[in-house]
């Protein structure tokens, strides 16, 4: 069991280990869990920056490590009202005159607990957003604390977020993760070889601006295979907007992906917490060695749609208290 600062690739960054695990953490960059790889199977889970790709990390951390979404994906023309206050954001896809990801993706996190015990490692990172540290505040004018937990053991990495609301007012809470998982993950593996299962259970139709239409649509055949034997998750451009429903794994509900070596038998899996209740699934169009099946708290572009919480997944935190999700990472 080690923690330890560490360098990556000029990076400042730090080195959790366990007699299985490694990962390295990048706190300049969001928090960003950027590498994990399980040293018995030799498994790097996600796709990492490489030397030459320092400065696309800068410009898009969300494709890379473990990126953390604040809000998730799009918001309709950057603007939204809740509880009385209108909140804009910056368009970032102008093609589409939406909002997306959110800023805390690119944010220094403080280091303020790292842990050492008989059987695991753990750090806390935290980003406090106020009116002196206003990167975020400036458009999402509430005090709040971000706290970013990872626990790494032998038996793979659990992430808790918690978002603790310092301000006065209810402050709406959206969080996901753009997770960009290695295909393949293990070396003499083609991408042909692997299968990925999603608790889905719905699917959002989205309009041209990717954004959900209102309708949720029962899974085609070929979106079911999601819940089945799995889909291929490269070879050709995928953007499915998808609600959450158990699957079966090894005889017990699941909620999370899967991506399966069929070559090898080994399982890679990311399982979530009940606060995700959405997904997204998207492959970059498909022609890379990579593919992000992404958790979020609330559907895309959630506080825009006229229906009700409990379909969209909206929430809000009360002044003073705490909301929190855990997501796992882990082979078999």
């Amino acid at each position: 069991m080690n923690i330890e600062k560490t360098n990556w690739h000029g990076l400042d960054a730090i080195l959790l280990e366990t007699n299985v695990y490694e990962a390295i953490l990048v706190p300049s960059v969001g928090a960003n869990m950027i590498r994990l790889f399980n040293k018995e199977k030799e498994v790097d889970i996600l796709r990492s920056p490489t030397s030459n790709e320092i400065e696309t990390f800068f410009q898009r951390p969300q494709i890379f490590g473990i990126p953390v979404l604040f809000p998730p994906n799009r918001i309709e023309d950057g603007t939204y009202s809740f509880n009385g206050k209108k909140y804009s954001f910056p368009i970032t896809i102008p093609a589409q005159n939406n909002y997306h990801h959110g800023i805390l993706k690119s944010q220094p996190f403080v280091i303020t607990r790292t842990e050492i015990t008989t059987d695991a490692v753990e750090i806390e990172a935290k980003f406090f957003s106020n009116r002196v540290n206003a990167t975020i505040y400036s458009d999402f004018p509430h005090q709040f604390i971000c706290t970013m937990k990872y626990r790494l053991t032998d038996e793979g990495l659990t992430q808790t977020a918690s978002f603790t609301n310092l301000s006065a007012d209810p402050m709406p809470i959206g969080v996901g993760y753009h997770t960009p998982l290695c295909v393949p993950f293990s070396e003499n593996s083609s991408k042909d070889d692997y299968k990925l299962l999603i608790s889905a259970g719905k699917r959002w139709e989205l309009s041209d601006r990717g954004l959900p239409t209102g309708n949720l649509l029962d899974l085609s055949a070929e979106e079911t295979l999601l819940r089945q034997e799995g889909i291929t998750p490269t070879g050709k451009g995928i953007e499915w907007a998808l609600t959450d429903e158990a699957i079966f794994v090894d005889g017990a509900p699941y909620h999370g992906a899967v991506l399966i070596d069929t070559r090898t038998k080994l399982r890679l899996f990311y399982e979530v917490d009940e606060q995700f209740k959405h997904w997204t699934f998207w492959n970059n169009g498909g022609d890379v060695d990579w593919a992000c099946p992404e958790p979020q708290t609330w559907a895309i572009n959630a506080p825009n749609l006229n229906l009700p919480d409990g379909i969209t997944g909206f929430q809000s935190i009360e002044p003073g208290e705490t909301w929190s999700g855990t997501t796992k990472l882990y082979v078999k």
